[in-house]
């Protein structure tokens, strides 16, 4: 009830409302059937509006009809509906890959590789990245290194969010649904105009359901472990209100600001697992049982790696015992101040886009076999300022600007085990405490101009020098033998003082060939990169990637209502960040791994069939291989008993093995079709289905990391009036119910050795009220 009454007050009496059943996200997002089709779509991510047909860019468009209907209110969530992106859960961390290219860590020095915005506001950790989305207009998911426009940390692609401004009429919707594990979501916003200058709007969010996770006991019964036979887990309590405001005092001058807060409370999924120090599943005294292997033949003794283990079959997925430390808990708070400020001069209009974020979180989480992750309290502040000038003279479309972004972090965790330490009164020990205060700094400036050669050939060029900066105190306390679980206070007895500097350039250059309004045929060559940083043991290198790139987008059939677009591409991608847990006390440690290659196809098209009937599809091949990765192990050791981080001395390569979350096929159908019911009404029926073949969660290509192939479907029914005021829809998504790999890896943590698994959202149905006026 306390979010409840929180979130009427911030949705200001808007009507409650109810979303539909998902729909397929396209290249570009389609009208429905029926509807003027040809109608362009306007986008922003060169930094200017254009149509989305005629940007080079491999881009796809997610409206908020379709966000709406799929129930998105997170970023994770945006997966169900985008096909060129991989996003999954490790327990509080929401990671996004996009054509191979992303970032499996926690570090605090190191990135993310896809630029993730909101109206501008850049948005960097994975913590962070759990926060609600709402009241959005659009989202464009850019693929392929992003570099000049976006900057540093957009090897990958970039990911934009833009959020519904304030119009200049009276408008309201909203809507409420309800469905299994008691899934309420109330999302709604109210637009009031000020007259001839603007307006206000008001907007809000609140999401609850129960876990999709069922567990079974014993769990300890001490009172700091919130465990209880029979406990779920992946619950969700999340609220959060904007408010924004857009002026438009005079001529040419454009003011928007935007205020938002957001509360989240989940039980994270508490993730499961097979104990490998139990002689049944153990490797036997010379690695010859369970699919364990041999390695470091150079190493005195014998180091095994679960790497053809078949344990993945034989758990259920819906229920499975948690830690004996039972689910936990996790808790974020986030406010954000955003700005943008344009003003049209006429030969060029000058903009500035800034925010601000405050972040911080806390909370506990039970890891098997009997771990306890204790967040005491962290916390991330961010800023983010653009300075752009573009402007057209004579047909020259150009830009220059600056960007600033400045990141402080401070973290104080712990991973506790009850069972370390004297068995009399269960106080327990620390295997690692850590606290990290992080500070990082990005400055760069950047240009790009597109040159008309003739009537159809345009040449595109630009670039863009970046500086980072990075410090931070490592205070790692390491083992704390009989602690207790008590926060540790002051400063650790070796503070590490680590730093890092670096700088790099980045670059376009492309063609474009447009021989009428409905045909683009670009090619390009660019490059991106993320930063380098710094680990408990060292300093990494920045990651880059050089793409080259082609595609033909176009419109064709009876006013050029249908789409038909596709995509080549290849990059070179080198020293690529990843992280390896060798020793607890000191917490993952990241590797330069080398070179990979990735190349690949997409394609896409939207038909319209008839007045009434619409057929979109995807179709994506990706081939991403490491082509160098002296990699290290964490090994285990039958001969000497719970002993888990002994370290190869000859490093094995990983050539030849495929990157993390690369699925070779990822194929999507969507049919919709519209029942005209005369003065009744309208009743709109949709199809999807989405199918991926397999892929790995780490890059050691272990065989219990490897997701089967697998298909999910979703089908909505939707009535709506001829006002089109209201809808009433019914909807079931993942009617085949599968769950996949959102997380698998081989952990060693202190005396023991765990494969953990975690996996994504079962079968959801119900109904969703959405009114719009």
């Amino acid at each position: 009830m306390m979010y409840l009454n929180r979130m009427s007050a911030l949705m200001a009496g808007a009507a409650l409302v109810a979303l539909a059943g998902s729909a397929h996200a396209q290249q570009a997002a389609p009208a429905a059937a029926g509807d003027d089709a040809s109608a362009d779509i306007i986008v922003t991510a060169q930094n200017r509006q254009q149509s989305v047909q005629d940007v080079p860019i491999a881009i796809a468009v997610i409206s908020a009809e379709q966000l709406a209907a799929a129930g998105v209110t997170s970023v994770a969530s945006i997966e169900k509906i985008s096909p060129s992106l991989q996003i999954t859960s490790d327990t509080t961390a929401t990671r996004v890959t996009v054509r191979g290219v992303g970032t499996l860590s926690n570090g605090e020095s190191q990135d993310q590789s896809i630029a993730v915005n909101i109206d501008g506001e850049y948005i960097n950790r994975p913590t962070v990245l759990n926060a609600a989305i709402f009241d959005i207009e659009r989202v464009e998911v850019l693929r392929g290194p992003q570099g000049t426009l976006y900057g540093r940390n957009s090897t990958g692609g970039a990911v934009n969010f833009i959020a519904r401004k304030p119009g200049d009429e009276f408008a309201v919707n909203a809507s409420a649904t309800y469905g299994n594990y008691n899934q309420v979501i109330l999302d709604g916003g109210v637009t009031v105009p000020l007259g001839d200058i603007g307006g206000i709007r008001v907007s809000g969010i609140f999401s609850d359901h129960k876990g999709y996770n069922k567990h079974n006991g014993p769990y300890l019964s001490l009172p700091y472990f919130k465990a209880v036979p029979g406990r779920r887990s992946g619950d969700d309590h999340t609220w959060g209100g904007r408010a924004s405001i857009r002026l438009k005092p005079v001529d040419g001058l454009v003011v928007d600001a935007a205020y938002e807060h957001i509360e989240q409370e989940i039980v994270p999924a508490t993730q499961a697992s097979v104990n490998l120090n139990l002689p049944a599943n153990g490797p036997g005294a010379n690695c010859q049982l369970n699919g364990f292997i041999e390695v470091g033949p150079n190493t005195p003794g014998v180091q095994c790696i679960p790497q053809n283990t078949h344990f993945l079959p034989g758990i259920n997925r819906h229920t499975y015992d948690a830690a004996l430390t039972g689910t936990g808990i996790f808790n974020l708070q986030s406010d954000a101040v955003r700005g943008r400020i344009a003003y049209d001069f006429g030969a060029a209009t000058l903009t500035y886009t800034g925010g601000y974020r405050s972040t911080h979180n806390d909370g506990s989480l039970g890891l098997p076999p009997a771990y306890f992750f204790r967040n005491w309290g962290s916390s991330v502040k961010t800023q983010s300022h653009e300075i752009r000038l573009n402007g057209d003279m004579n047909g020259i479309q150009w830009q220059t600007g600056a960007f600033y972004f400045k990141e402080k972090q401070n973290t104080n965790t712990g991973l506790y085990n009850p069972f370390v330490g004297p068995p009399v009164g269960n106080v327990g020990s620390y295997i690692n405490y850590f606290r990290r205060p992080t500070t990082s700094e990005s400055w760069s400036v950047f240009g790009q101009v597109e040159v008309p050669i003739t009537d159809e050939f345009t040449a595109v060029g630009g670039a863009r020098y970046t500086k980072d900066k990075r410090h931070a105190v490592y205070n790692n306390y390491g083992f704390q033998f009989n602690s207790g679980l008590v926060e540790i206070p002051g400063p650790a007895a070796n503070p590490l003082n680590l730093r890092y500097s670096g700088d790099r350039v980045n670059y376009l250059a492309g063609l474009n060939y447009k021989p009428n309004r409905d045909m683009l045929i670009y090619a390009k060559v660019s490059s991106g990169y993320k930063a380098g940083g710094f680990d408990a043991v060292g300093v990494f290198k920045p990651e880059t990637n050089t793409a080259y790139e082609g595609g033909v987008k176009l419109n064709f059939g009876p006013g050029s209502r249908n789409q038909f677009n596709v995509t080549g591409f290849y990059y070179d991608y080198k020293d690529l960040q990843n992280d390896v847990l060798l020793d607890s006390a000191l917490g993952a440690q990241t590797f330069n791994s080398g070179k990979a290659t990735i190349w690949g196809v997409e394609a896409e098209a939207v038909v319209n069939l008839s007045r009434n009937d619409r057929f979109a599809g995807t179709f994506n091949y990706l081939s991403a291989k490491y082509d160098e990765f002296t990699a290290s192990y964490a090994v285990l050791n039958p001969a000497v008993p719970n002993q888990t981080t002994l370290l190869a001395i000859d490093n094995p390569s990983l050539a030849g093995n495929r990157l993390p979350q690369t699925p070779k096929f990822v194929i999507g159908l969507e049919y919709q079709h519209i029942f005209r019911l005369g003065s009744a009404g309208n009743l709109t029926a949709n199809a999807s289905t989405r199918f991926k073949s397999d892929y790995y969660m780490t890059f050691f290509n272990f065989r219990d990391s490897r997701q089967e192939a697998y298909t999910q479907s979703d089908f909505s029914l939707e009535w709506r009036p001829e006002s089109d005021k209201f809808g009433v829809q019914a909807f079931v998504r993942n009617l085949e119910n599968v769950r996949p790999l959102t997380y698998a890896g081989y952990t060693a943590a202190g005396p023991d050795d765990i494969f953990n698994f975690q996996f994504g959202t079962p079968r959801t149905y119900g109904v969703r009220l959405s009114v719009d006026f």
